[in-house]
Parts: C-alpha cells; structure tokens; sequence
C-alpha cells in the first residue's frame, strides 16, 4: 500500500478541516481484492471527518466506496491493483476509484446498485481508458444541499 500526499492546504497544523483556499490528495494503491476494502472504507471515514462531516454522512460516504469498490472488484484483471484517489476541498471529498478490467465496461447506470450509490454519494460518474482501466467518480458536499439550496438531512 502506498501513500501520497500532494499539499497545498492554507490550513492550521493542528489537524482542523481545511480552509477555503486549499485541498489535500491523498492517493491509496491496493490489491484489487475484498480483503483490503475495509483500508479504504478506514480512509475514508477519517478524511471526512477532517472535513468535519456528520457521523451520518461519514457512514454514507463509506458506504458508498465500499460499494463503487465492489462494483469495479467483479470486473478486476487477477491480480490487478486497486487504486483509490481522495481529494479534500474545504467543503466535498471526491473520491475516485480504478482498477484495471478485462472488458472495460462501465457499471450500468440502470442497476439498483448504481441508484443506491448516487443517493448516497451526491455526485457519480464512471469512465474507462484506453488500458481498459474503469474509473468510479464521487463527489459528496458537507451537508449535500439539493437543488432549492435546502439542506438535506437524514435525521
């Protein structure tokens, strides 16, 4: 496993959520296998609490990679690498997942897996190169607002 870190965060030192004019990468190379989700789904949960997210939305937002991750394991060369992507703004986390496939195909976006990953993560996308490598994107906002800019809450 790997780890790189990428600054430029205007922040305190003191581990307080980032400020206006930063962002933090944080990048994480793992076997594409089940055995190594709960690294990510450990990541996960402590990036955006950084970000000073709601427990309900850090479970949200774990839930959602562990499922973007079992989305793109099914489809995995043996053998391949999971790489896994973070990008801390002052107010979203964009999480981006790869991993190189045999048959490059995107997920469905007619699947209940692929609804219950947009509920959850605000903001998904997927993408496949020219190595067959298919890429998961989410994007989840501090206290998702909806589209009338009311906060929308699970509580």
């Amino acid at each position: 496993m790997t780890e790189q870190m990428g600054t430029t965060t205007t922040g305190s030192s003191s581990g307080d959520a980032l400020s206006g004019a930063g962002r933090d990468v944080v990048t994480l190379k793992l076997p594409a296998a089940g055995a190594y989700l709960s690294v990510l789904r450990t990541a996960t949960a402590s990036l955006a609490s950084r970000l000073d997210f709601t427990i309900d939305d850090i479970e949200d937002l774990r839930i959602a990679v562990d499922e973007a991750c079992a989305m793109l394991l099914a489809q995995a060369v043996p053998g391949a690498d999971l790489e896994c992507t973070f990008e801390l703004t002052s107010d979203a986390i964009a999480v981006s997942v790869a991993v190189l496939t045999l048959d490059a195909q995107q997920p469905s976006r007619d699947t209940f897996a692929w609804t219950v990953l947009t509920a959850l993560a605000g903001e998904v996308d997927s993408s496949v190169d020219a190595d067959n490598r298919v890429t998961l994107s989410l994007r989840k906002r501090r206290g998702d607002f909806s589209a009338d800019g009311a906060e929308t809450s699970s509580s």
